[in-house]
């Protein structure tokens, strides 16, 4: 594996964890559910698992390069990140750990879907899934605010990716639901013992990426602020 490489596995390795994230899962859930709507057919089943990841991958690479570009095309800004970016992401990633470990709590509105809404969603069949994703991927949670937010962009910035990035952390967040639609595809339709097991992953997951963000911000802050040379 070169050092190119690593940066793209992490954007994918963010979107995952989002996507289990307990809040983010309870969206996804809602989405099987709405794909379980159409178990008539394991080529409909797919078609909506498919439609919805896209729909989350769409959402992430526009908001990521409407952001990342607006950040970037701003001459004094660019200049700035270019200066002060390795300083920034020491802080940047020792407090998205403390999300992910929990020990930061920041209460966000919960995001569903109105009636109104969802009777739309359904009456346009396989095709809904598609908006369903975009709607679900604009619901951040405090975690998959810090993982967007405070992970993924820094990532796309100091990689000055303003699409790959964005668009490889769109896949991850959907995967699962691809996955459980290929499952449910392929007739296994009772999925909550999976949905647990999934939970008690993302439990861990989360932790050790928090303890991992935590230590990489810390040498980032010795290295680029007090100028420690670790290594």
């Amino acid at each position: 594996m070169d050092a190119t490489s690593i940066p793209i596995l992490s954007a994918l390795w963010l979107g995952i964890l989002t996507s289990v994230n307990p809040c983010p899962l309870a969206s996804n859930i809602a989405a099987v559910s709405f794909i379980m709507k159409r178990i008539d057919k394991s080529s409909t089943v797919f078609a909506s698992g498919f439609l919805y990841t896209l729909g989350r991958m769409v959402c992430y690479t526009v908001l990521g390069v409407l952001l990342t570009s607006s950040l970037l095309t701003i001459p004094q800004t660019a200049q700035f990140l270019q200066k002060y970016m390795n300083q920034l992401l020491g802080p940047i990633l020792i407090i998205t750990g403390l999300f992910l470990l929990g020990l930061i709590r920041v209460s966000i509105p919960s995001f569903s879907l109105s009636d109104v809404v969802a009777g739309r969603l359904n009456n346009m069949g396989v095709m809904g899934a598609f908006p369903l994703g975009v709607l679900f991927a604009l619901s951040f949670c405090p975690s998959s605010a810090a993982l967007f937010f405070g992970s993924l962009l820094p990532l796309s910035l100091n990689n000055g990716s303003t699409i790959l990035f964005p668009a490889v952390y769109g896949i991850g967040t959907g995967l699962p639901v691809l996955i459980f639609a290929v499952v449910i595809a392929f007739g296994v339709k009772n999925i909550s013992s999976i949905f647990r097991k999934v939970t008690v992953m993302e439990f861990w997951a989360r932790k050790v990426t928090g303890v991992i963000f935590i230590l990489i911000g810390i040498y980032y802050v010795l290295a680029h602020i007090f100028y420690i040379q670790l290594l």
